[in-house]
Order: structure tokens, then C-alpha cells, then sequence
């Protein structure tokens, strides 16, 4: 297993929605009194598929995240190093959602994790249906965290829901501090904010107390992990709570 690759692309689905806006507000035109909301239905079948698949992760006994960002924020970067230093207590697998490539995934692969490629085309999310069909390419059995590195995007994603145990959206220093102001529905879903390549902050010039101010303000429910990637610094507390994640959830 690890080659597969899962092309979605342009046409497959058996839906046609735009996907320049922000999914989940209902979009709605009245017409002659008559009022016609728009994506609901979609956002339901996936409520109620990603429902599926989070019973289906529980009886496997998997700890399952929903890795969300920017393009270029390091999110593969992340996940790599989490495999990889994860490896040494709980096995790891990913899923990768990409628009066109398969870049993400050959990196993964060679780190020797386990990983299914969904190319998704001109969608600029991952839906509830798209990961139910990459992850029966994994052999689950053989996994204690599964890891869905979602589309680059902040704003398509944040209404679907995957059947994930927890949403981890990252935030990178040289993005700069302001980002959870812009994309506030991404940044309120979050269950976990990583605050990434901390390495460049000084450089970057990036404010961390306002970064973490407005980290506050729009996530305020949210675990804060503040690391680098490359350095390791901080990884050691976000392994130990995944760690403890996963132990959670598989007594339970």
C-alpha cells in the first residue's frame, strides 16, 4: 500500500457547485416569495457521511486529523515530522489533498509513510465521500493515527466536515498575525491552532503576542502549539498530545 493515487478531478462529483465562495452560508434568492437556499443539501450528505466515517475511525480505533492551511504555510513539512517522530510510539498514515500534483504525497512516500493521493482538480476541498474512498486504500488495522492533509486553502474547507476527531488549522510566521482575522470561520472550527515555523518569527518580523491575541479572540476553544518543523522546537509537546489523544480515545 502508499501508491494509490484517487483522482476526483473536474467533473466526477454529482454535483456542481462554485467553489469561489464560502461554503455553509445558505446562498438564497428569492424568488416570487419563494426562497431557494443554495449548498444546504450538499453540506447535509456530507454531514451525514462524515458521521459514517467517524464511527467507522472509532471502531478502528484511530485518532484521525484534519490538517488545514494556507498554500506554503508547511503544512507537509508538519505532517512529515509528525509521522516520522510520532513512528517511534503510534504508526501513522496520511491521506493528501491536492488540486493537481501528487508532490506532497512522493515526499510522504519517502519518508516510508503510508500515504493515498486524492487529486482532487478544480475542487478546492476535501469532502466526507473523497476520504471514505482514499482511506479503504489504507490498511487501517495497521494504523493508530490517520492524518488528512486537506486542500491548501482557508476558506473552501471550513464547512465540511470529514468524520476527523480533531481540526488542526496552521498558522505560519511568515504568514503573519493577522490571518485568523481574515478567515475567521476556518480559525473558530479549529480544535488545534499550530503556530509554524517559529524558526523564522525574528525574521518575519511576526508579533507573536498579537498573533496570539487574535488566536484568542477567533479560537479561544482551541489547543495553541507554537513549534518548528525543522528544528523541532515544540514538537515535543504537541507528539505527547496527540499521544495522549489517541490513548484517550482508544480506551474510550
Amino acid at each position: 500500500m502508499g501508491g494509490e493515487n484517487v483522482v476526483i478531478g473536474d467533473h466526477s462529483h454529482d454535483h456542481e457547485h462554485d467553489h469561489h465562495h464560502e461554503h455553509g452560508h445558505d446562498h438564497e434568492h428569492a424568488h416570487g416569495g419563494k426562497t431557494v437556499s443554495l449548498n444546504r443539501s450538499l453540506l447535509e450528505k456530507n454531514d451525514r457521511l462524515a458521521e459514517r466515517n467517524r464511527g467507522f475511525f472509532k471502531a478502528k480505533r484511530l485518532l484521525v486529523l484534519n490538517v488545514v492551511s494556507s498554500p506554503g504555510s508547511g503544512k507537509t513539512t508538519f505532517i512529515r515530522e509528525t509521522a516520522k517522530k510520532l513512528g517511534k510510539k503510534l504508526r501513522v498514515g496520511v491521506i493528501v489533498g491536492d488540486l493537481a500534483t501528487d508532490n506532497d504525497a512522493a515526499e510522504l512516500r519517502k519518508a516510508k509513510i503510508p500515504v493515498v493521493q486524492i487529486t482532487t482538480g478544480t475542487v478546492c476541498h476535501l469532502d466526507a465521500e473523497m476520504v471514505s474512498k482514499a482511506a479503504a486504500q489504507l490498511d487501517l488495522d495497521k494504523l493508530d493515527v490517520l492524518v488528512i492533509e486537506n486542500v491548501g486553502n482557508l476558506v473552501c474547507p471550513a464547512d465540511y466536515d470529514l468524520g476527523e476527531d480533531l481540526r488542526v488549522v496552521l498558522l505560519s510566521t511568515t504568514e503573519g498575525e493577522d490571518k485568523p482575522l481574515k478567515y475567521p470561520p476556518m480559525f473558530h472550527s479549529a480544535n488545534v491552532v499550530i503556530v509554524a515555523k517559529n524558526d523564522l518569527a525574528a525574521a518575519a518580523g511576526f508579533n507573536r503576542q498579537q498573533a496570539l491575541a487574535n488566536l484568542k479572540r477567533i479560537s479561544h476553544h482551541a489547543e495553541i502549539f507554537e513549534l518548528s518543523s525543522k528544528t523541532g522546537e515544540g514538537m515535543e509537546a504537541w507528539l505527547d498530545f496527540l499521544a495522549k489523544q489517541r490513548e484517550e480515545r482508544s480506551n474510550g
